[in-house]
């Protein structure tokens, strides 16, 4: 359990952090851009939450998400080098992203096929959710790019996880959009 006695400890003072494993790094180093957008996008997870509490069934799913959102943040700020840490390292496992994919499938159980891209919006929920999709979608860029450098081991479920969550995100924006009957569709060419 993490305990936290002190807020401020001024060792980020000249724009470094520590990560997981005891380095330290630059505060816009890759890696930490990586996890502090995901961060960012568990705030608007949050944020979506206080328009889904009357919807006890999504909500629920977004706690979870809200947790496993700071799972993945543990996971990117402790490089899966394979060196011997003193601790079991917080990873993101297979059984998070399946339930991620069972989610997704059950929302998408109640919407009709789309047949035009949809506009963020409709309702204030969806127009959150909306917003923390593409956030976790820039959490996703910087996570694949983070991949790309063979020095910045990533472990094997990252990747996966957001790509699902923003899926997710989706499915549920829609969702609350009086199940896509409210969604504001695309129209192409329509204000030329």
């Amino acid at each position: 359990m993490v305990r936290l006695n002190k807020i401020y400890t001024r060792t980020g003072d000249k724009g470094t952090t520590m990560l997981g494993n005891g380095e330290r790094r630059n505060k816009h180093d890759l890696r930490v851009e990586a996890y502090g957008t995901v961060d960012e996008t568990n705030a608007f997870v949050g944020v979506a939450r206080l328009e889904t509490a009357s919807m006890p069934e999504l909500d629920a799913m977004l706690a979870e998400i809200q947790n496993d959102l700071f799972d993945l943040g543990a996971d990117l700020s402790t490089p899966d080098t394979g060196e011997e840490l003193p601790y079991e390292p917080l990873r993101i496992i297979a059984s998070q992203v399946e339930r991620l994919e069972t989610q997704i499938d059950k929302l998408n159980e109640d919407l009709e096929p789309l047949k035009s891209f949809i506009l963020p919006g409709g309702s204030r929920a969806s127009a959150h959710l909306h917003v923390a999709r593409t956030v976790s979608r820039r959490a996703e860029r910087l996570i694949t790019e983070l991949a790309t450098h063979e020095e910045e081991a990533l472990s094997p479920h990252c990747i996966q996880y957001i790509n699902r969550l923003s899926d997710f995100l989706f499915v549920a924006a829609r969702w609350t959009n009086a199940k896509g009957n409210d969604d504001i569709l695309w129209v192409p060419g329509k204000t030329r």
